[in-house]
């Protein structure tokens, strides 16, 4: 992936009901290169799916999980474009220490939790995996 495929993944992830002239407007490319590029990256398994994303407390009974990754050698940026293409993954983040990665999932039951760990689990570069179930949440005062 060169950074048009990011850059255009990222508007994807902001809107994925994007126009492909909206989004080749945006990138300064033509439609047919936005066109071919998504076809790629779905064809690649990149792009696995397009989701709508709901604010938390309209779905109280959706499952949350922590995810804590070790990737090997130098496929982190590899790594994170896959699992930013992943529908579960609501949130990435770069760590120090043991993990390399903390991954926030968020999927609607135990099912979907357990085809979205085989998913991450698949990647190639990932070496280790921990992962935690969000039980409940404290609001400091």
């Amino acid at each position: 992936m060169d950074t048009l495929d990011q850059q255009l993944l990222s508007l994807l992830r902001a809107d994925a009901r994007s126009t492909v002239a909206t989004l080749a407007k945006k990138l300064g490319v033509s439609r047919g290169t936005v066109n071919n590029r998504i076809t790629r990256l779905e064809d690649a398994g990149v792009i696995v799916g397009y989701t709508v994303r709901l604010r938390p407390e309209s779905e109280p009974n959706r499952i949350g999980a922590w995810m804590s990754i070790a990737v090997d050698g130098n496929e982190t940026r590899r790594v994170v474009s896959l699992l930013l293409g992943d529908p579960a993954v609501v949130g990435l983040h770069d760590t120090n220490g043991r993990w390399d990665l903390l991954a926030e999932l968020s999927v609607a039951n135990i099912e979907e939790m357990s085809q979205a760990l085989d998913r991450v689990r698949l990647i190639k570069a990932i070496s280790a995996t921990e992962t935690s179930i969000h039980l409940k949440s404290y609001k400091l005062d």
